[in-house]
């Protein structure tokens, strides 16, 4: 089992940046894919981001490249969310979710694990 706590979420002006942060319980976290879905009100919950392993590998959806950097450090057991220039459209509840086999995956339905999420606010 993986339990995953998300935290770095609030208000923020346009064009401001946040870092989130997603500590995971486990001794098998480095050997996970991680990402990050978001969910607005009202909305499907949405890929954002993923990395693999390593770190070595990572993809983003495309309303995001530029802006948004996902790292992660195997000895924290911690993978983190880098928001930069932030869209009043980028605001949602963030998850980070923990998937088991290889791969970066979009899909909700390719994670494992998920935590509890934290709200993104930013305002125009």
């Amino acid at each position: 089992q993986v339990q995953l706590v998300e935290s770095g979420g609030g208000l923020v002006q346009a064009g401001g940046s946040l870092r989130l942060s997603c500590a995971a319980s486990g001794s098998s976290f480095s050997s996970y894919a991680m990402g990050w879905f978001r969910q607005a009100p009202g909305k499907e919950r949405q890929f954002v981001c993923a990395i693999d392993w390593s770190g070595g590998s990572r993809y983003y959806t495309d309303s995001v490249k530029g802006r948004f950097v996902i790292s992660r450090d195997n000895a924290k057991n911690t993978v983190y969310l880098q928001m930069n220039s932030l869209k009043p459209e980028d605001a949602a509840a963030y998850f980070c979710a923990a998937r088991v086999s290889s791969g970066l995956k979009t899909d909700v339905r390719e994670y494992n694990y998920w935590g509890q999420g934290t709200q993104v606010t930013v305002s125009s």
